[in-house]
């Protein structure tokens, strides 16, 4: 794997300076020698580089990479330009224009990372085909601490927890002085069950103007 983004390199040291990490790294090397990895080795901490830690305000959590070729590059949810958006995409693209009337006409979300719009999955991994695979091995630790890193910062974020491996994560985050919005995934098996309906971009939004941050653009997708 690549270095940890400059900016997160510091407050993450004592997890990549862990011997759980170490064994994280050669288990991911190991499955990029035996097996299809996605998403590629460039793009594992895509979303950190995009948004370093003073930047964030939003935090959008998800499970693990898609596990189907040419979809994950390193945001959560997100697929690169043109290609068709998978079905939990496309649920997020629907409450997105139920919410807030935005028709984005892409599935890139390079423009909500650029603004603060930290794009995690859980698991940063995956074995091509088989997704969760890559679950338990560390990735959750590690994203744990990038979560803390958020929720320790002097900022008040609003954290968008979407699906039982993000909720998970709630009790990290200090709620009295953060936002946190826990919804059911947004894949086809789960949105029905409170996801539609659940508005988290007009709520994040009100959040972030209630603590005098400046508000998302959601309509500001593609890079």
């Amino acid at each position: 794997m690549r270095p940890i983004p400059e900016d997160w390199r510091e407050p993450l040291r004592p997890e990549t300076e862990a011997s759980y990490f170490r064994g994280l790294r050669d288990f991911v090397e190991r499955e990029r020698d035996e097996h299809q990895v996605f998403p590629p080795e460039e793009d594992v901490f895509r979303a950190l580089e995009l948004t370093p830690p003073d930047a964030v305000r939003v935090v959008i959590l998800g499970q693990d990479p898609y596990p189907n070729p040419g979809q994950a590059h390193g945001l959560c949810f997100s697929v690169p330009e043109e290609v068709p958006a998978p079905p939990s995409l496309r649920n997020i693209l629907k409450e997105l224009h139920d919410d807030v009337g935005v028709d984005p006409g892409t599935t890139d979300l390079t423009g909500w990372a650029r603004q603060g719009v930290l794009l995690l999955n859980a698991v940063l991994t995956v074995r091509c085909g088989e997704s969760g695979s890559h679950r338990g091995r560390g990735w959750e630790r590690f994203t744990d601490a990038v979560v803390q890193v958020v929720a320790d910062g002097p900022d008040p974020t609003a954290f968008l927890l979407w699906g039982e491996d993000a909720r998970a994560k709630a009790t990290l985050i200090g709620q009295d002085r953060h936002t946190v919005l826990e919804a059911p995934h947004p894949s086809p098996q789960s949105a029905w069950r409170g996801f539609f309906g659940s508005r988290p971009f007009s709520r994040a939004n009100a959040a972030l103007k209630e603590a005098g941050r400046e508000e998302v653009d959601w309509s500001v997708i593609a890079d």
